[in-house]
């Protein structure tokens, strides 16, 4: 694939990193590596450490694939290297990513453009740990973690608060739990003529959708689309499709949501939007993409075109 200039485009692509999410980024970024190098493009696998400016200074791509995952590398940090060495990059810039890293900060968003959400508050670790601070069933939680890292749920009737790890950090998010499905949508862009809302996702696991689930091959099973009422499905693809835009994300986005089927529509809520959705083979982006026709190779070099074309 030749640029403007005739040359081959370079591409870098940002991966692993210093976040619990390392192992899942690397991933990630070996996929889409070999995609784009069998959609023509010159590949450079970057393992973003503390170096990455200067690797970026000698390398020059004309374009920054971000593969990363978690803190540091969606929370507006690397977007914010990437802003100041004017380098374009794939998926959403610096407040969008920031804002949607923090979910108590997500929740107001959609609060303010009238999108459903559930109770949730803001304590100390040692407050967690001391006492029941909402009535069981409910989640305890980083608050600026993806991929269900770190994720603890107090079942009904339980009598004690969760013992949290070492690693959690000083402040946690404390989410009244909503029974029912998993659901997810992404959203490839939001100009007039990109792809928009996918499709819906059900997520069927044995348990609690946690890091395996999301990551290890059987974890989980996907309904793609989802076998749901149309207005439930509609809903969600027009949430989502609001989401994206009401946190200022580009690229792609996805948005998680629980429903619980006995209340019907008051029964959908919105969880989170992952501004880098995972892109490994287990992965529900590229799965979605691939049931609306467009392939996992497509997908990857649309994102390097939408990076090249938001400067």
């Amino acid at each position: 694939m030749a640029g403007s200039s005739g040359k081959t485009p370079r591409v870098a692509i940002l991966m692993g990193g210093p976040s619990s999410e390392r192992e899942v980024s690397l991933s990630t970024g070996r996929g889409c590596a070999q995609a784009l190098r069998d959609e023509g493009y010159e590949v450079i696998e970057v393992d973003a450490g503390p170096d990455l400016p200067a690797r970026l200074s000698d390398i020059k791509p004309d374009v920054c694939f971000n593969a990363l995952h978690g803190r540091w590398g969606e929370d507006g940090c690397v977007q914010g290297i990437l802003e100041w060495m004017r380098i374009p990059y794939t998926h959403s810039g610096v407040l969008a990513s920031a804002l949607a890293m923090d979910k108590a900060r997500t929740k107001d968003v959609y609060r303010a453009h009238g999108l459903p959400v559930v109770d949730s508050v803001i304590v100390p670790k040692a407050q967690a740990m001391a006492a029941h601070v909402m009535a069981p069933p409910y989640v305890v939680k980083p608050n600026n973690e993806g991929s269900s890292v770190g994720v603890y749920l107090v079942a009904e009737g339980a009598n004690r608060p969760p013992l949290l790890a070492d690693t959690m950090p000083d402040h946690v998010m404390v989410e009244a739990f909503v029974r029912g499905r998993e659901l997810t949508c992404s959203v490839m862009g939001g100009a007039a003529g990109d792809p928009g809302a996918l499709t819906v996702t059900d997520i069927l696991t044995d348990g609690w959708y946690d890091y395996d689930a999301k990551y290890v091959e059987g974890g989980s099973r996907h309904v793609v689309p989802a076998e749901i009422p149309p207005a439930i499905f509609d809903a969600c693809m027009d949430m989502a499709t609001t989401a994206h835009r009401a946190l200022g994300c580009r690229g792609v986005s996805r948005t998680d949501f629980r429903w619980d089927d006995s209340r019907g529509f008051d029964g959908l809520i919105l969880l989170e939007t992952n501004t880098q959705p995972g892109m490994t083979p287990t992965s529900l982006t590229p799965e979605q993409a691939a049931a609306c026709g467009i392939s996992f190779g497509a997908l990857c070099r649309w994102l390097v075109e939408d990076a090249s074309c938001d400067r």
